[in-house]
Formats: structure tokens, C-alpha cells, sequence
């Protein structure tokens, strides 16, 4: 379907998620979505890890995990459709602080990339990625939620900027509101020798869409991290510092691509 057909659509999709839509709160996966994706029948595998040096160890209501020297670990299942749609399946696991193991719950997700610059060239991409997930109640407050998440940027031998406009929430009567919440995430990557990158990415949560949060309560960090696309095991690892007293000191986050 021609990009000026679908797009629209895309629109009205976010204006309906608008009335029904809160903040979900689970760290299983850090990473801002760039052209990448599976080409027909391919099936892929990343693995997400991250852990939470320093950070809030209070819950923010009754019966959550906090996030503080929580371990996380996320098996990504993707699968190629198309060579422009892609499905996926996370099954997310958390080691909390205490000791206790917990499955936080699948989610599942569609992936889009009509527009992308061919291999080893230059130019704009586009994209949209939905997803939906049913989350432990003791890490997500409502379930099930959705995300959907825009994926806008560009590509060049030298340099990635990608920029996800993402809002997300959850369908549950009880936790909904009458806004959505508006969690942009930007990453500016350069390569500094073949099949290497370093970069910066920048992650935030600023409230619900017409009344943001002030600036000291938004949920804003900023992770310094390395891209090696080359080798058996692809990845990428970043260390990222809180920005505000609202957001988690420091976290380690670290994403493999798994052969099989």
C-alpha cells in the first residue's frame, strides 16, 4: 500500500489511543528503532539486558517492583513478513533486588519500514512499529498496553540519526486517563571505523500529551554507547546517567543478535 494511503490511517490511530492511554513503567527493553528489519522469512533473535546501577528503590504504588539493582533479560523473537513488515515476540524476565525471579508477561509487536536508503547508501528513512503487551501487574500498573511508535531518520555510511516520537499507555479502564503519554527517544550515531559505531541516545518520558509534566518530574536519561555490527555477535552497549532526580542514575544496558 502506497505510503500516502497509510499514513493517514496512522494518524486516526493516534488520536484514538489519546482517550484511553497511560504511562507503562517496564525497562525490558531500551533502544531506539532505526530502518532495521528482518528480510522475508528471515527469523532473528536479539537478547536485551539491562540492570539498574542506581535508581529508585521506593515503589511509585502499592505492590510494584521498583527498578534499583533490578536485572532484566528480554528474548526478542522477529520474524520477516515481508521485506518491509516484520513481527516480534518479547518474553521479558526480571532478577529483582531481592532475589526474586519473575516472567513480566509477552508482548508483540508489528514493524513497518516502507521508506529506507538501499544497503550501504545514503538517505531518509520512515517507519511505524505497534506493539501490545500484558505485563505483570507489579511492573506495569494496567494491562493489557500499547505502544506505537513513529520512526523517522536518516542514514549514511558515517552517520545514523533516528528520532521515535513514541506514544504508549494501556487499555485498562481502572489506569487509563484521558491523554497519552508522549516519550520521545533520539539516538545520533557515527561509525569511527568499519562495522563500528559510537553514539548517544537520549530517552525520556514527558507526561501526558497537553499537560506535561515539568521538567525536574520528566523521566529524561542519556546513555553514551558503542554499535559493532561486525563479528559472530552483533551489539550494542551503553552506560546511561539520569538527567533529573525524577529519572534512575545509572544504567547498563547491552543488546546481543544471537545466530541461530
Amino acid at each position: 500500500m502506497p505510503l500516502r494511503r497509510v499514513l493517514p490511517y496512522a494518524l486516526v490511530l493516534v488520536a484514538s489511543l489519546g482517550s484511553s492511554l497511560a504511562h507503562a513503567d517496564l525497562t525490558d527493553e531500551i533502544q531506539v528503532y532505526d530502518d532495521s528489519i528482518n528480510r522475508q522469512g528471515q527469523l532473528g533473535l536479539e537478547l536485551h539486558l539491562n540492570t539498574t546501577l542506581e535508581g529508585r528503590s521506593l515503589p511509585d504504588y502499592p505492590g510494584e517492583i521498583p527498578p534499583a539493582r533490578g536485572f532484566r533479560t528480554t528474548m526478542e523473537w522477529s520474524y520477516g513478513i515481508t521485506d518491509t513488515l516484520e513481527a516480534g515476540l518479547y518474553l521479558p524476565f526480571l532478577h529483582d533486588a531481592a532475589g526474586t525471579n519473575y516472567f513480566a508477561g509477552p508482548r508483540v509487536r508489528v514493524k513497518w519500514i516502507p521508506l529506507k536508503p538501499v544497503e550501504g547508501g545514503s538517505g531518509p528513512f520512515l517507519g511505524l512499529n505497534l506493539e501490545i503487551s500484558a505485563v505483570n501487574q507489579r511492573l506495569e500498573q494496567g494491562r493489557p498496553a500499547v505502544e506505537l511508535r513513529p520512526i523517522v531518520g536518516y542514514r549514511s555510511p558515517l552517520w545514523l540519526v533516528s528520532f521515535n516520537p513514541v506514544v504508549d499507555g494501556t487499555f485498562h479502564p481502572r489506569y487509563g486517563s484521558s491523554y497519552a503519554d508522549f516519550a520521545p527517544a533520539l539516538k545520533v550515531a557515527r561509525t569511527v571505523w568499519p562495522g563500528t559505531a559510537l553514539g548517544l541516545e537520549y530517552y525520556s518520558d514527558m507526561g501526558r500529551i497537553g499537560n506535561f509534566d515539568p521538567a525536574r518530574k520528566q523521566y529524561q536519561q542519556l546513555f553514551a554507547a558503542v554499535d559493532v555490527t561486525r563479528g559472530p555477535v552483533p551489539f550494542n552497549v551503553g552506560i546511561g546517567r539520569g538527567l533529573n532526580g525524577a529519572t534512575d542514575k545509572w544504567t547498563v544496558k547491552a543488546i546481543l543478535e544471537i545466530p541461530i
